[in-house]
């Protein structure tokens, strides 16, 4: 999804730091991350080998809903819900660490999976205000297996479909988490959520979070947010060797993508709705 500016997460991780942790002590969850294992027993031998995208692949970042590619693009990321593009390098986007926005959405994990929405002191769920979305609680071991056992399903479909990789979303959570969360619970459950996607002959894309470049999670390439208006394009590409699709909402920060990055990269400009070509408000440019 679009990624909320930069000064409102620094903001939000700032006032947080001194929050109490909820749930359990730093010491219970140190000793249950080391219960985190691919205990899940869908896991069987890829039918294919992950396959990464190369570097600079021309893309289209279709997240408001499928369309025909422009012409020239290779590589196409959709929501899980939509099919593949066909003759095209496809990216299956699921919403692994937060619900989709509304109270439907966390009605159903209520009833389906209790216990499993991030919830505060006072038993609110904790909220991703700039998106209506419900943290989903990766705090525990026990927590993240059974998630696991959603999100994987989802990852399982992206395969099923066609997919050739898989974008978890909101790697980030924890810095909108009321220190509820912090960066060891995500690395614990993007870890799981790599096996998942390879054990499915799935590529797995790192969305965002240059804070957790280099943590041996097992990604494959990156999908990023305004690296250009941020000025973080180079860590990432280093990272990943070029295989990073960048996608600016703002003019500035994709011109200055496309000067410095523009023949190494995947960058494209999009509008944040990202919205169908057709509809009123849709833009799409690459460099």
């Amino acid at each position: 999804m679009p990624r909320t500016p930069r000064t409102t997460r620094l903001a939000l991780a700032l006032t947080a730091v001194l929050a109490v942790l909820t749930g359990c002590s730093t010491a219970d969850k140190s000793t249950d991350r080391g219960a985190d294992r691919p205990t899940d027993r869908h896991t069987t031998a890829p039918e294919k080998t992950p396959r990464k995208p190369g570097a600079n692949t021309p893309f289209d970042y279709q997240l408001g809903g499928p369309y025909p590619p422009p012409d020239g693009v290779r590589a196409v990321s959709r929501d899980r819900s939509a099919k593949p593009a066909p003759g095209r390098y496809n990216i299956c986007y699921v919403n692994a660490f937060q619900a989709q926005p509304g109270k439907k959405a966390a009605a159903w994990w209520d009833d389906k999976h209790p216990g499993l929405i991030l919830r505060d002191d006072d038993g609110a769920p904790v909220i991703d205000e700039d998106w209506d979305e419900p943290l989903l609680d990766i705090s525990t071991a026990a927590k993240r297996k059974e998630l696991l056992g959603v999100v994987g399903g989802w990852i399982d479909g992206c395969a099923r479909s066609g997919f050739d990789a898989v974008e978890p979303d909101n790697l980030d959570s924890y810095a909108r988490s009321d220190d509820r969360l912090d960066p060891a619970d995500a690395t614990a459950f993007a870890r799981l959520l790599v096996r998942r996607a390879h054990d499915q002959g799935l590529a797995v894309a790192q969305k965002n979070t240059a804070e957790l470049l280099g943590k041996g999670i097992g990604f494959d390439f990156a999908v990023v947010e305004e690296c250009g208006q941020y000025d973080e394009c180079e860590p990432f590409s280093s990272a990943y060797d070029g295989r990073v699709f960048d996608i600016e909402y703002e003019t500035k920060g994709y011109d200055a993508a496309c000067r410095r990055w523009g023949k190494e990269l995947s960058i494209v400009l999009r509008d944040r709705d990202v919205l169908p070509a057709g509809e009123k408000g849709h833009v799409y440019r690459r460099c």
